[in-house]
């Protein structure tokens, strides 16, 4: 009797395995959603992807006016000393020093960024810096150099954390009234870096979508003025553009094209596109004299190793060794000098003779 039942009881589990497995697969695949209506298509990647990069902010369509960037209407620059002059009286804080501090960027691909092998800090900008301290040391690695963020460059030179900053920096009038700058050593066009798989090829494509531009830059006006139905994703530097670029944080950079064509270097998925929103020039800016602080001097200098490195063909070597891959140019930026009599270096005080005796 146990071996018959045991044996009913084989086909019997047989056949209800057969018949749970020849139920409609369709019954355990139903969605708990069939029969509603369907989900809207998922968020923007940042908020269920990736983190945003730290200390960016979105700004929402149309929250901001744009302000208007006067590029065209700037005061020139003060031309160098012309001669032989002692630089120890024109700028003196900086030879007892022995060296000059600049505020530059350490990850702006070929304009100012660490090289991941040797950790020197490279790029046109750092050379320029070079060539500054070559002419007042005679010795191109005589300088100091401190990273500052774009929003703060000009907060840095206020409290006189550094000399000078070389940071592409727009020359722009409302930042005259707050720093001095040297004569252009660049000039740029500002465009638009996307995926080369995004179907944008100009800012008509932008609206609704997110553009990506450092915060405190001339590109933030410039996105509120041309991307006005876009969200501006504003981000501590342009290294982290990238970061969102990669992340379908951001559909867009707006920027300068060497700028773009540093980032467009570090991801062959990139291009640039679009037609030149506007040209800008940067240049070298020094905190303004003041009381005490007489920063001039600085400024001449500056200019004076401008002239050079435009004369003596520096210039030239630099923009092929950086750009030419990316970019065409058709040369350094004009000379931009305010009229002014002929600078004249300070001479050192007479040493009073002995007084005659009768």
């Amino acid at each position: 009797m146990r071996r018959t039942l045991a044996t009913l009881a084989l086909p019997l589990c047989a056949a209800l395995f057969l018949s749970a497995c020849s139920l409609p697969t369709l019954e355990f695949q139903r969605s708990p959603d069939e029969g509603r209506p369907a989900l809207p298509p998922r968020p923007v990647a940042h908020a269920y992807g990736p983190p945003m990069p730290a200390g960016s902010r979105v700004e929402e369509p149309g929250a901001e006016e744009p302000r208007e960037i006067n590029t065209w209407d700037v005061v020139g620059s003060l031309r160098p000393y012309e001669g032989e002059h002692d630089l120890a009286l024109t700028i003196p804080r900086i030879v007892e020093r022995g060296r000059i501090i600049v505020g530059v960027d350490q990850s702006q691909n070929l304009l100012s960024f660490r090289d991941g092998v040797s950790g020197e800090l490279q790029g046109f900008e750092v050379d320029l810096a070079r060539e500054i301290a070559r002419d007042i040391f005679g010795d191109p690695e005589r300088v100091d150099f401190r990273f500052v963020e774009s929003a703060s460059r000009m907060d840095a030179l206020e409290r006189h954390e550094v000399d000078l900053v070389i940071r592409t920096m727009t020359v722009t009038r409302a930042r005259q009234q707050d720093v001095s700058f040297s004569t252009p050593y660049l000039t740029t066009d500002s465009r638009l870096l996307v995926m080369r798989n995004s179907a944008i090829q100009s800012v008509a494509q932008l609206p609704g979508r997110t553009v990506c531009v450092t915060d405190g830059s001339t590109a933030l006006e410039k996105a509120r003025m041309y991307a006005p139905q876009s969200r501006i994703l504003k981000t501590r530097g342009w290294a982290d553009c990238l970061v969102a670029l990669q992340q379908h944080q951001a559909d867009a950079i707006l920027s300068d094209d060497t700028i773009l064509s540093g980032i467009a270097a570090q991801d062959p998925y990139t291009e640039i596109v679009g037609e030149s929103l506007a040209s800008e020039s940067y240049a070298v800016a020094v905190a303004r004299s003041t009381t005490g602080l007489d920063t001039d001097g600085l400024v001449r200098q500056i200019n004076a190793t401008i002239e050079r490195v435009r004369d003596d063909g520096t210039w030239w070597r630099l923009y092929d060794r950086w750009f030419a891959v990316y970019l065409a140019t058709p040369g350094p930026p004009a000379l931009n000098y305010r009229a002014e009599p002929p600078p004249v270096p300070p001479t050192p005080p007479e040493t009073p003779g002995e007084e005659e005796t009768p």
